[in-house]
């Protein structure tokens, strides 16, 4: 991802030993090759607008205010004129709030296009404080996933207001993330607007959801991870953070549902024929890295599968997959069109 983004980025350090040596696992060239000919999954991924879609009445911030940080550390924030969120979802929020132009510095995972100008100063779990610093932030937001924690205690030190929140885990977590944002930046209003407004957009996107009561059942979905270049595959259990997504779009888990209680579990074909899913969910730049579907069906195992032999593949952007923020509703519907079918229908 991802960009991906920090929570991910943190369960594959402690998964990536066992994952580079699991049975099953081939290197890939990084080139993405266009899918093959005949596939009856969407071929490419269905785009989520490259833009976020600030507030239509741009607030203005009430400071100073002091809020409860994730860390559980009490943070009074005094400005916001410079604001620098150490994730892309994080920074997702802010320019969705509106404020994005007191926003000076981006992580790699902030892709949309309005943070596309701004310095990268981190990667996820590697936090440089003194970039961070060198910007003279007002304030700094985090997840909770941030690292290294050397890093975060240096910029504190130096007595700029850090908020931490909360890492994304699914549906449930889109408001109060945006509402953590907004309250820390002075517009609590605009935190409760933008939070009704993506509650309404992303239940919209749920009723649509084709019913799969009358057709059998609700199709399986695995969550994979990949990236070819490093021979790193992983398959996403019921800790992953794809879940909810998965079943807001009507559809089961099909590594929870196996059995898979860890975030993510080395990719072997005996997991892939355990979770027998129907279709298979990738990152964009992940199913590049693995040479596209052609190359994703001759992984170990995938060709076995339902999915595979289908060639049901559902691909979003890494950087909002799993970001749970404003553009989530964009997310679900793309996964729902895939899925399904343009039209719809299975």
């Amino acid at each position: 991802m991802r960009r991906l983004r920090n929570r991910l980025a943190g369960a594959l350090l402690s998964v990536l030993a066992l994952s580079l040596t699991a049975t099953g696992c081939q290197g890939s060239s990084e080139a993405a090759s266009g899918a093959g000919d005949g596939a009856t999954a969407a071929a490419e991924t269905e785009t989520v607008a490259n833009r976020v879609e600030p507030l239509a009445h741009r607030p203005v911030p009430r400071l100073p205010v002091t809020v409860r940080s994730a860390d559980g550390e009490r943070v009074t924030v005094e400005r916001a004129g410079r604001v620098v969120p150490l994730s892309g979802s994080l920074s997702e929020i802010v320019f969705t709030l509106g404020l994005g132009d007191r926003v000076v510095a981006r992580d790699v995972t902030a892709t949309f296009a309005q943070a596309a100008d701004l310095p990268v100063v981190t990667r996820g779990h590697d936090v440089s404080a003194e970039s961070v610093l060198s910007l003279r932030p007002d304030l700094v937001i985090a997840e909770t996933t941030t690292g290294p924690q050397e890093a975060v205690e240096q910029i504190r030190a130096a007595g700029v207001p850090v908020l931490f929140v909360a890492a994304a885990k699914g549906l449930d977590d889109v408001g109060p993330r945006i509402r953590a944002v907004a309250d820390a930046l002075g517009v609590p209003e605009a935190g409760e607007e933008l939070t009704e407004r993506s509650r309404q957009r992303i239940a919209a996107v749920r009723e649509d959801v084709p019913d799969a009561s009358a057709e059998g059942g609700s199709p399986r979905v695995a969550f994979l991870y990949l990236r070819g270049s490093a021979s790193v595959y992983l398959i996403g259990g019921s800790q992953s953070g794809a879940g909810s997504l998965i079943e807001a779009a009507g559809a089961v888990d099909a590594g929870a549902a196996s059995g898979l209680e860890k975030d993510f579990t080395a990719l072997t074909s005996e997991a892939l024929v355990k979770a027998a899913p129907d279709a298979i969910l990738v990152m964009s730049k992940g199913l590049e890295s693995v040479g596209g579907i052609d190359g994703l069906v001759k992984i170990p195992g995938v060709a076995q599968t339902p999915a595979g032999l289908d060639r049901r593949i559902v691909s979003v952007e890494d950087g909002v997959l799993l970001n749970y923020g404003p553009r989530t509703d964009q997310v679900l519907q793309s996964v729902v069109s895939q899925l399904y079918g343009g039209d719809g229908t299975r």
